[in-house]
Order: C-alpha cells, then structure tokens, then sequence
C-alpha cells in the first residue's frame, strides 16, 4: 500500500502497536493485519478523523503485507450525499494514504445484512417490535432500572419472519415496526437490552435509490462489514467501547469470522469543537462560510488555511494513542505545521500595514536589484531578485514617532536595516493635518550598507521588511484566530450554548497589503512565509491572478515550544 514518506522509520509504541505485535507473534489471524477506515459520509472529515485514518493506516503499513480498506458506512440515506463520499477520498489521499482497490461501501451489503438478519429470527434471536420509538424508551428502563420486555417479544418466528419480509416490501410506514435483537433487558449495558437492529425508512439512497426501505442499524452493519472483508484489528473510538459488547454479540450468535475491536482516545482539542453536530450547526447558521473555511477543523478547512499533510500526520504521531480521552493544546498543532512550513516554504516579503517610506538622497527613477535567499533552512532553495526604488512601503508598527524603551525599530533620528537592502535612517515625517497621524516618512540611505551590511563594521538592532512601492503586488490578507474563545467550548456546565463562545475576533480581513513581486505566479495552495509575519497560503478559493488573496496559516510565535522549555525548567 502506498504510505507517505516520513523520517520516523521506527513508529513510537502505543497498546494498539502491542496487540497488533503480540496477534503477529501468535499469528493469531494467520499473519495478516487488515484494518480499515470506515467513515460514514453524511460529512466532512475533521482533525480528529485524520489520527483515525493515520492510525489505522500506519498500523496497516508497518506490517508486511498489511492492508487498510476505505469503507463508507452508509446505513442513514437521510443524512448521507455522494459529495461526502468525494471529499472524504479526496482528504485521505492528500493526506498521503491510497486504498488501492479496496473502497466498500457498507451499502453494497445489504443483501447479505438482510439474510444475517433472518438468521437470527430463525435462531429466535431477533423479533419483530411494534411499539412506537416513544414506547421503546419507556419499555427500556434507566441506568438503575432493568428494562421490561416489550409486549411483541414473543412472536412466534414465522410470524416475525413473515413481518419482516413485509417490512422489505414496504408495506408498512415508516416507525410501525422494527427488526430488534432478543438479548437481555436487564443488562447493566442499556445498549444490550434488546437493541434495534433494522427500522423502517420510505427514504432514497443515495447509492441504492428505491431498492430498499428497510435499514440496518450502525452497530448491526458495522461489526458483520468487518467480518465480510476479514479485518483482524477494527479500531474505533472510546465511545465505541460500550458497543463492543453488542459487536461480539452479533458475530458471535451467527457464527461468522470474528475481528477484535479495539478502541482509544478521541482527540480532543483546545478552542475547538469536533462533533459532528456542531460542526454542521456552524455551517447551516451562517458562522462559518462552508466546511473548508480555513477557522474549521475539517481536512479541507486546513487544507486551505495552509497546514500540510506532513504536519498533520506528525502531529497525529506525537500526540499519541491512549486509552483515556484528554485535551490536546492547540498550541501542538501549530507547532507542527510551523516546524514543517519552516522547513519548506519560501520566505517573502509582504508588508500588511503599508506606510509610505520616501529615500530622499535615493536617485528618482532608479531600480537595484538585489539577491535575496529563498530559505536558509534549505540550502538547495537559491536566491531570488527583488527590486528595490527610492519609495517603498513598510509596517506602521515598525515606525514610532515618540517610541517606548526596548523599541529597536524605525523612529526619528535611528537607523535600521531594510531586509537585503540598506541601512536608512529616518529624517522627517508627514502627518495627516486633520487626525496628526503619521502618513509619510522620509530618509536617508548609506549606500556603503548594500545586502543590509556595513563595510565599517557598525550594527544596528532593527531590521524591517518591506517592498518597492512601484513594483508591489496588492492583495487581501485574512488573518485568523481560533473560532472560539474558551479553552473548551464543549463545556457547558452552565448551559451556555457553545456558540455562545464563538471568537467575534476569529477573522480579521486586510484589503491594502503589499506583497512583492514575485508573488505575480503564486499558484493557489502555495505557502509561503512573510517575513516577521507568518506563514500564509495563497487562497485555493477566492484568489486569481488578478486579485491575491493569503490566508495566515499561523504566526511566527511558538507557544507549544515556550510550554515545553517551561516544563523543562
């Protein structure tokens, strides 16, 4: 199977690792490790999906021989769209995993679903139920009552075999009857008394289309879709473990090919929330601009705002896999894609806040070419020119008429360095008459400093980016923040609605920016970074040749790197 290049040949180890090893050491399932992603498309994929798919298909990968299906668990035709199916494939191949041949989809087995079903009448483990899904509940008891059997309990097998085959016919509405497993209404796992295993659903599927109007229920296909394509580890969520009772139930009592589920942590991460749910409740009201809105969690939202399929993969690895659920700071993920972006992404200039900066002892009309290196963590990344005239644009911020102490950058009478350029020194400023704000600075040059290096040796503390006034390119920045406020938005102990904690500060757009250029062929998708801004990427969206739109993938600051030397210390 193909599996991205990485530079950990020996993965860390983790318990799913050790049973794995363990099975092989046995050979237990012959010597074959066949896992899966099972992905139910009725959404997006997040960052919580990309540790499964990295999980599961690494497991696959570090085995030889070993495989891992791609396999759309698709049972609820209300909910689920082919243009889930899609975009769900396209984020796990740029995530740099191929399932070759092997894409299923739950729903190419529902005949086979069916004819399990009925094996389970025959052996009077399953029967027909007509109470209402109202009933149900009530008939199902608490966490501290044992539930009642329900009045149908007892049908007679050709009677419940005669119902269920008039379910398939459609002869009944939907929620008149359901297929439910006979097992225990007192167990002390609510899911174990007497679960739903098929309802009744007059819905089109999106693959299927009017072929059925019956459904298998998730824990009923999941476990028998496992056993039909041989996989030996199926690896799921902690939620997931309270259902393994119900999964070991079912292949058990049909006597089919057994795999071993095996569940972990979700991921769980800070100003961030990952159900489902919640994620289209943003979508559907408008606080966000789609699923790939680059504040989203979703593949496709950090895809666009920048990340990288190595990032995500190695921050994946280096939170780990545990047996508990807990909160991931945020602070990791950034770090990760900071550490692979640097690594990577050409360095440019683009100045966000422009303010005019005039070269009075420049030559009007004249243009310098200088070298500037690409990115002096990659040797092999070369030079670039950039241009360089009497007028030029750099940060407000990097200007202060009457600065503060330890403000190392451009005020009246200091000199700093212009990045590959020259030293200047301010001389006189322009200030608008009605507000007083500064508007224009003027300069000086010494042209002995040319690369932003003197030939006598002095230094000085600041260096500041900037770009030629008549050369620049305009373009649209959006910065981003995280989309909600609290640490964990999750958490309502109060009540609070969990839009209640969105960031009215998440996006901050900027019209007027300057970018340099050699930015003109900036194909969408590419990242760079901006010199003592960040790294961006270039909107894959809403940017064209003729309108430059970056997304700030993330600062420059390293909070997680700042967490772990505290720790150190």
């Amino acid at each position: 199977m193909k599996t991205p290049d990485t530079k950990q040949t020996v993965p860390p180890p983790n318990f799913i690792r050790s049973i794995v090893a363990q099975d092989m050491k046995t050979d237990k399932y012959d010597g074959r490790v066949v896992t899966r992603f099972p992905p139910e498309p009725n959404g997006y994929l997040h960052i919580g999906h990309a540790k499964s798919i990295c999980l599961n298909f690494g497991i696959a990968a570090e085995h030889k021989g070993g495989i891992c299906n791609l396999r759309f668990d698709d049972t609820d035709p209300s909910k689920e769209e082919m243009e889930y199916v899609e975009s769900i494939k396209s984020d796990v191949r740029w995530l740099g995993f191929d399932w070759e041949d092997r894409q299923f989809f739950a729903s190419d087995y529902f005949e086979e679903l069916y004819h399990y079903a009925v094996q389970l009448i025959k052996a009077g483990k399953a029967y027909v139920d007509s109470l209402s899904a109202e009933e149900i509940r009530k008939y199902r008891g608490t966490l501290t009552e044992p539930g009642r059997e329900s009045p149908y309990h007892d049908r007679s097998i050709d009677e419940n075999l005669d119902l269920f085959s008039r379910m398939r016919a459609g002869e009944f509405n939907d929620g008149a009857h359901v297929l439910r497993a006979k097992i225990d209404m007192a167990s002390g796992n609510m899911l174990m008394r007497d679960p739903t295993l098929y309802r009744i659903r007059h819905v089109s599927h999106y693959r299927t289309g009017d072929k059925w109007c019956i459904y298998p229920m998730y824990d009923f296909t999941h476990c028998l879709s496992d056993s039909i394509e041989g996989i030996t580890h199926s690896i799921c969520t902690l939620e997931f473990e309270i259902n393994r009772q119900l999964y070991d139930w079912v292949l058990d009592e049909l006597k089919v090919y057994h795999p071993q589920q095996i569940e972990f942590a979700r991921l769980n991460l800070t100003y961030t929330v990952l159900s489902k749910r919640k994620l289209i409740e943003l979508v559907e009201r408008g606080h966000v601009t789609g699923w790939d809105d680059p504040r989203m969690p979703t593949i496709s939202g950090l895809r666009r705002r920048g990340y990288t399929p190595a990032s995500i993969r190695n921050f994946c690895e280096r939170i780990g896999v545990a047996k508990r659920d807990s909160m991931v700071d945020v602070a990791l993920l950034e770090y990760s894609v900071r550490e692979d972006l640097n690594k990577h992404a050409p360095r440019v200039m683009g100045v966000l806040r422009p303010l005019k900066v005039v070269i009075d002892n420049y030559p009007e009309g004249k243009v310098e070419e200088l070298d500037a290196e690409n990115n002096p963590e990659d040797s092999s990344a070369g030079k670039r020119k950039i241009l360089f005239s009497r007028v030029l644009y750099i940060e407000k911020e990097d200007f202060m008429e009457d600065p503060p102490k330890k403000f190392f950058r451009l005020t009246p009478g200091r000199e700093v360095r212009l990045k590959h350029a020259y030293y200047i020194k301010c001389s006189d400023i322009v200030k608008d008459e009605k507000t007083g704000e500064v508007i224009e600075v003027h300069c000086t040059y010494d042209p002995k400093t040319r690369g932003g290096w003197s030939e006598d040796g002095r230094k000085v503390r600041g260096t500041l980016h900037w770009v030629s006034a008549g050369h620049a390119l305009k373009a649209e920045v959006r910065l981003y923040d995280h989309l909600f406020a609290q640490e964990n938005p999750s958490e309502t102990k109060t009540g609070a609605d969990f839009k209640s904690f969105l960031n009215p500060n998440s996006l901050e757009r900027l019209t007027s920016c300057l970018v340099e250029p050699s930015l003109a062929d900036a194909a969408p998708g590419s990242r760079y970074q901006f010199l003592r801004q960040g790294y961006f990427c270039v909107d894959s969206k809403d940017s064209s040749a003729t309108a430059l739109v970056f997304n700030r993938t993330v600062t420059l600051r390293d909070t997680w790197a700042k967490i772990q030397r505290a720790r150190e210390k």
